[in-house]
């Protein structure tokens, strides 16, 4: 498929796909005349990408993570990965957690705290 199908499917612009072809994340696609043909695998690569960032990955961390052999794609080392970014995630869910019940805790004090009126003050 061509790029602007491939930008379709993804939801990426046809300058951010070739931004990552640049930065040797998705492979340079064969032509065909003076086109580039996509396949289906790089279009899952380019919507790895995409949630990857929506995550908070930074482009230069998915080029030490997105490995080609023999042209295919290393998704075992995706995998890996992934579950790096869950445990990271995960983390940072139990802070905030922490974080949201010292706040109820502020709350729940001020609220128990006996009010003294403005007349009386």
């Amino acid at each position: 498929m061509y790029i602007g199908e491939v930008s379709k499917q993804t939801g990426l612009s046809v300058k951010a796909i070739r931004l990552y072809e640049d930065m040797g994340l998705i492979r340079t696609p064969p032509r065909l005349g003076r086109y580039r043909v996509y396949t289906q695998a790089d279009v899952e690569v380019l919507q790895l990408i995409s949630e990857a960032k929506q995550l908070g990955v930074t482009l230069n961390r998915l080029k030490g993570v997105i490995h080609y052999h023999q042209g295919e794609i290393d998704w075992g080392r995706i995998h890996c990965f992934l579950q790096d970014v869950r445990e990271r995630l995960l983390a940072e869910q139990a802070l905030l957690a922490r974080k949201i019940q010292q706040v109820e805790q502020c709350i729940q004090s001020i609220d128990t705290c006996p009010r003294t009126s403005p007349q009386n003050a």
